[in-house]
């Protein structure tokens, strides 16, 4: 098998103590990968974030969507909602997927990207500050941004925040965050969105609009990488 190979398999990661379950997909002569994080409930299950991930392997890219919680903390998490806010502990997990796919053979050539929701768009921004220019892009889906803090003045990956037109709060706490940040970082507003983006067409507009931002990032990564070679 080589880096040319398709991927298609359900996967554990190891994240310290818990083992977390998750689905990789690959196409081949992939340039990059993108991971999801979502801050509660069976993330790999969800159907947007399903339809998210087909649209950005449609661009040429892998993705990996897991679950940032074991199925004993979701259950404790649907009672107390205290683990979906506790971004170090997200961030920690989401940090221990990008490094098992840097270390497996068949994807540790490929550029990392994020693709984060609701409380994991804190999460994603805390790891994309911690691991540097190992993280290529980051784009936050009607997600908190503002919960990674002080981490996002350390940002350093291009950043996407895509809010829903109707979602004024986020719309908000998105722009409260574009103002700590000093990377790259844009805010896409999809007309007549509201937070979930379940209108017809908005959550295929977002979709596409992230696919753009990590078929850029990513590729302009991949092909520096390759030139260097």
């Amino acid at each position: 098998m080589n880096s040319n190979t398709a991927i298609d398999e359900n996967v554990l990661i190891r994240a310290g103590d818990a083992v977390l379950e998750g689905n990789l997909k690959v196409p081949e002569s992939a340039k990059g990968i993108v991971l999801f994080a979502h801050g509660s409930g069976r993330s790999r299950h969800s159907p947007r974030n399903k339809y998210v991930a087909q649209i950005i392997r449609e661009h040429g890219l892998g993705t990996l969507l897991f679950d940032l919680l074991t199925a004993d903390e979701e259950r404790v998490d649907r009672a107390t909602r205290h683990l979906r806010f506790d971004i170090s502990l997200l961030a920690s997990r989401l940090k221990a997927a990008a490094r098992w796919v840097q270390n497996r053979e068949l994807t540790k050539h490929l550029s990392l990207g994020f693709f984060s929701s609701s409380t994991g768009g804190g999460a994603a921004l805390v790891a994309a500050a911690q691991m540097g220019s190992d993280v290529c892009a980051v784009v936050s889906r009607g997600g908190r941004p503002d919960l990674a803090g002080d981490a996002l003045g350390r940002v350093a990956s291009p950043v996407l925040l895509i809010v829903g037109e109707l979602d004024e709060q986020v719309i908000a706490l998105n722009k409260y965050a574009m103002q700590q940040m000093n990377c790259r970082n844009e805010l896409r507003i999809v007309p007549g969105a509201t937070h979930l983006f379940e209108e017809p067409g908005t959550l295929e507009m977002a979709a596409r609009l992230a696919a753009d931002w990590f078929r850029d990032h990513l590729s302009e990564r991949a092909d520096a990488a390759r030139n260097r070679g």
